[in-house]
C-alpha cells in the first residue's frame, strides 16, 4: 500500500501551522512518536518556539513591560504572535508592528502613552542593531560654495532616526527604566507632543528633543531633500546651527550617494 509522503515545503507549512495556529493535524501525520504521542511533542515544540517569541519582544520592549506588568505583557504578547507571526528568523527585527497592535487593545485606551513609549522603544531596538557605517565627515563639505551645499541632499545614518510622540515618551521611557518613581510621578502626561532624534552612541542610546521648526527641517533632510529645501521649512529657525550640530553628532551617513554629489559639486566649483 503506497503511503503519500509530503514534500519538504508541505512539511515546513504543516509544522507552521502547528506552532503558530494549533492545527496539529497534518504535523502530527509525520511525526513518530518513539515513546511520546505525536501531540505532545507538538506542544513542546510550540511553547518552546512562542517563548522564545514571548522573550524577544521583552528583551525589545523593557519599559513598555514594566508599565503594563509582566502577566499582561506576556497576554498581549502571545495574541501579538498569534495575529502577527515573524515573517524572518532574524528575530531582532520582529515587533515592529507590535505598537501598532497595543494601540488596537481597549484595555489600554486608557493610558495611550504605552503606545508611544513602545513606539520609542522600537525606535531604540532599530538604531542599536543598525548597522555601522562611516559617518559623513563635515570636512568633506569644506571645499562647497553656497549653491553647491544648498542643493546637496544627505543620506540619514542607520543609527539615527526621528519619531514624534503625542507624550512625553523619552521621559517616561528613562523614567521606567531606572525605577525612578519620584521622576515618573513627576512626568506631565499632557506636556506633549514632543519631537525626537533617537540615536546610538558610545554609550548606548540618546534621545534629543527638538522644536517644532527643528523637527520641519529635520523630517526634510532625513527624507533625502537638499538643505535649501529642508531649510526653507522652518525659516524662523536656525537651520544651519543644526545641521552642524548633526554633523558633529554622526546623525549622517558617507554613502555613494553622498560622496558621488560632493566630487560633483567639487568638479562643478573648480
Amino acid at each position: 500500500m503506497n503511503m503519500f509522503t509530503p514534500s519538504l515545503a508541505e512539511m515546513q507549512r504543516a509544522m507552521r501551522r502547528s506552532l503558530l495556529e494549533g492545527a496539529d493535524e497534518d504535523a502530527a501525520a509525520v511525526v513518530l512518536a518513539h515513546g511520546l504521542d505525536p501531540q505532545a511533542r507538538l506542544n513542546i515544540y510550540r511553547n518552546t518556539a512562542q517563548g522564545v517569541l514571548v522573550n524577544a519582544l521583552q528583551l525589545a520592549f523593557p519599559a513598555v513591560r514594566r508599565l503594563v506588568g509582566a502577566d499582561f505583557f506576556e497576554c498581549a504578547v502571545r495574541l501579538f504572535v498569534h495575529a502577527a507571526p515573524p515573517r524572518s528568523a532574524w528575530l531582532d527585527q520582529y515587533g515592529e508592528l507590535f505598537p501598532v497592535f497595543l494601540a488596537q487593545m481597549s484595555q489600554l485606551s486608557t493610558v495611550p502613552y504605552v503606545v508611544d513609549v513602545a513606539r520609542l522603544e522600537w525606535q531604540v531596538n532599530g538604531v542599536l542593531q543598525a548597522p555601522d557605517v562611516m559617518p559623513l565627515d563635515p570636512a568633506c563639505l569644506a571645499p562647497l560654495d553656497e549653491d553647491a551645499l544648498g542643493s546637496l541632499r544627505l543620506s540619514p545614518h542607520p543609527a539615527a532616526r526621528l519619531l514624534r510622540c503625542d507624550a512625553p515618551a523619552d521621559a517616561i521611557w528613562r523614567a521606567v527604566l531606572k525605577q525612578d518613581d519620584a521622576a515618573l510621578g513627576a512626568i506631565e502626561l499632557a506636556a506633549g507632543p514632543v519631537h525626537l532624534l533617537v540615536q546610538r552612541v558610545t554609550e548606548g542610546v540618546d534621545t534629543l528633543r527638538l522644536n517644532v521648526g527643528e523637527w520641519h527641517i529635520s523630517k526634510a533632510l532625513f527624507a533625502g531633500e537638499s538643505l535649501d529645501a529642508a531649510l526653507a521649512c522652518a525659516p524662523e529657525t536656525d537651520g544651519f546651527a543644526l545641521i552642524g550640530a548633526y554633523l558633529a553628532r554622526g546623525c549622517f551617513a558617507r554613502t555613494p550617494r553622498t560622496a558621488n554629489c560632493i566630487r560633483i559639486h567639487q568638479g562643478t566649483s573648480t
